[in-house]
């Protein structure tokens, strides 16, 4: 929430950033595309396939929808409705989110020569001049937020994966003893990205870099999920609406187009 804050706090060139939301500036450029596809792959992250997908088998479980892992759900229409409430308003707040992340780096780093952040704390120290002394704290309990945001998602969305693909027991709402691979991948992944800060890697270059990799790795992994949500064989009247498979197969194109795209820039003779 740091950046919807300092956002209001500095004064913005408004007309100016609602023509450029609307009619956005495109390049054929390598480095417009990278960061591009970086954009969709902090928006359509692949490791949220497996977070969230799991994460909803446990809330299934504690509401007593149904009793274990496998089995298929009761009340399935209304909790398919709020599922689906649940996730328009998360992605809302996520977009509305991003869109001041890119305004505030835009008008107030960008536009001053302040190019090169390499560290958090570049971060909330470029932002003091602009935004006063009020930045460098609200942009520290963004940091301390979106870190706690982050473990049980990232850390957890790994667990996740290697759980389903070993056979180990997982959920959050199982006890340590219960799930001992489970939680030790969480802790692994967890003083892994702490070590990174004691070790020379800029973080901001490998969250880039990390983006980048999840938007080129969420194209097959969207066209399973369109094909899915099509299929009357796998989800029978619970399939997607047309409005539904459409947005998915657009998701689809964008994503895989704009991965191609900057392959081919990186790969064409300069």
């Amino acid at each position: 929430m740091a950046y919807p804050i300092t956002a209001l706090i500095v004064h913005e060139p408004w007309g100016r950033i609602l023509t450029a939301t609307l009619i956005p500036h495109v390049e054929f450029s390598f480095d417009f595309l990278f960061i591009v596809v970086g954009v969709f792959g902090t928006t359509i992250s692949p490791y949220m396939f497996f977070w969230e997908a799991s994460q909803e088998v446990e809330e299934e479980i504690s509401l007593h929808m149904i009793a274990k892992e496998g089995e298929k759900p009761v009340r399935i229409r209304r909790f398919l409705r709020a599922l689906r409430i649940d996730n328009a308003i998360g992605m809302v707040f996520a977009e509305v989110i991003q869109w001041f992340i890119i305004i505030t780096t835009a008008t107030v780093l960008f536009t001053h020569g302040i190019t090169n952040i390499g560290t958090a704390a570049d971060a909330a120290k470029a932002l003091e001049p602009f935004a006063g002394s009020y930045a460098k704290d609200i942009f520290a309990i963004g940091v301390v937020g979106i870190g706690l945001l982050a473990i049980p998602v990232l850390a957890g969305s790994a667990s996740y994966a290697l759980s389903e693909t070993f056979g180990w027991k997982e959920g959050l709402y199982r006890k340590l003893s219960d799930a001992k691979g489970f939680y030790l991948v969480i802790i692994a992944a967890t003083l892994i990205g702490l070590a990174m800060n004691f070790v020379g890697i800029n973080p901001i270059r490998a969250l880039v870099f990390t983006a980048v990799f999840n938007g080129v790795a969420a194209v097959p992994l969207i066209y399973i999920i369109a094909r899915i949500n099509s299929s009357k064989k796998i989800l029978d009247k619970n399939r997607g609406g047309i409005l539904s498979r459409s947005l998915v197969w657009l998701t689809f194109a964008v994503m895989a187009v704009a991965a191609i795209a900057m392959f081919y820039t990186l790969a064409r003779p300069h």
